[in-house]
């Protein structure tokens, strides 16, 4: 089929790439404008970009996708269908309905839940059993299309952020070219969706969510923790610097300290009082300092039971 492909962010790099293996016709890709970083400013492509240019795949890069000129551009390659995942633009009907079999999205998550920007991150924070990806056909809402495939993956006790991007970015891409298949087959079954979605949306992350309220209980905090792993991290202040606390354990039992207190500071860990349980902190970062195990930390910086994660 010929495709054109919308994506910006790592999570699509995947996608595309099945695309291409499977033998389908790239017209065009699809992603956000190049952006400035590093202390030079340096314009950098995004990571769907590095992709396309990989594979010698012509790339656009509209500021608005829904400018009247660049939808007849899209119109001019003359898709069957188009592929979006996580792209970052709204896209307008005109442009939902050109297509000969529409635009499908690839989102992280088992739909109706965790509609929105992050389902990933919210799915480890709020504790969940399992994720996925479900494969959907786009309508004006968002993420409130009619579903055509899911791939259930289950989320391990030890699961970050990072980890389940993962899992999903790859499970994503081949349950894509399986959808693209049965599509042009006209073998797609799609399933409409309730008008709720069963868990709060998933709001796009900043870096403010990352400070630990020490009042909510261990196991939440821990969740925070892997849920905001690699980015953009749960952080608490020790004698006013930031430290970032990259892995922890839960610890079922309590003391009579206040929550952020330091109750016992052993050889290889630092065990805080929470609202509702001990957190045992295994991995962190002083701001200044690079990334270590507790045991590490401590052989360079004295911590006494008594002192305060703010």
């Amino acid at each position: 089929m010929r495709v054109i492909f919308m994506g910006t962010p790592d999570f699509a790099t995947g996608t595309l790439e099945e695309i291409v293996l499977a033998g389908h016709e790239v017209v065009g890709v699809v992603t956000q404008p190049d952006k400035p970083k590093g202390r030079g400013k340096t314009l950098m492509p995004t990571p769907v970009k590095e992709v396309a240019m990989k594979y010698e795949l012509p790339v656009y890069q509209p500021k608005k996708v829904r400018e009247p000129e660049f939808v007849e551009i899209l119109r001019s390659l003359k898709p069957d269908v188009m592929v979006v995942a996580a792209f970052g633009q709204i896209i307008s009907k005109e442009i939902l309905e050109m297509p000969k079999y529409g635009c499908i999205n690839v989102h992280a998550s088992l739909l109706p839940a965790y509609r929105g920007a992050a389902p990933i991150q919210w799915a480890v924070i709020n504790g969940e059993k399992e994720s996925g990806v479900t494969i959907m056909q786009m309508d004006e809402g968002i993420d409130t299309g009619d579903m055509i495939e899911k791939v259930v993956v289950p989320i391990a006790e030890d699961e970050t952020g990072g980890s389940l991007f993962e899992k999903l970015n790859q499970a994503g891409a081949k349950l894509c070219v399986k959808v693209l298949k049965a599509l042009e087959e006209g073998k797609a079954v799609r399933e409409k969706q309730p008008e709720e979605s069963t868990t709060p949306y998933a709001k796009m992350i900043d870096k403010k969510m990352g400070a630990i309220n020490w009042e909510n209980s261990a196991k939440e905090i821990e969740q925070l923790i892997r849920g905001l792993n690699p980015w953009p991290s749960a952080y608490t202040k020790l004698q006013g610097k930031t430290l970032k606390i990259w892995r922890a354990a839960v610890l079922f039992e309590d003391s009579n300290d206040a929550p952020g207190q330091v109750v016992q500071v052993t050889k290889d860990s630092i065990v805080v009082q929470t609202g509702h349980g001990l957190l045992k902190i295994l991995e962190l970062q002083l701001e200044g300092k690079k990334r270590m195990d507790t045991a590490s930390f401590l052989r360079g910086y004295t911590l006494k039971e008594g002192e305060n994660f703010r």
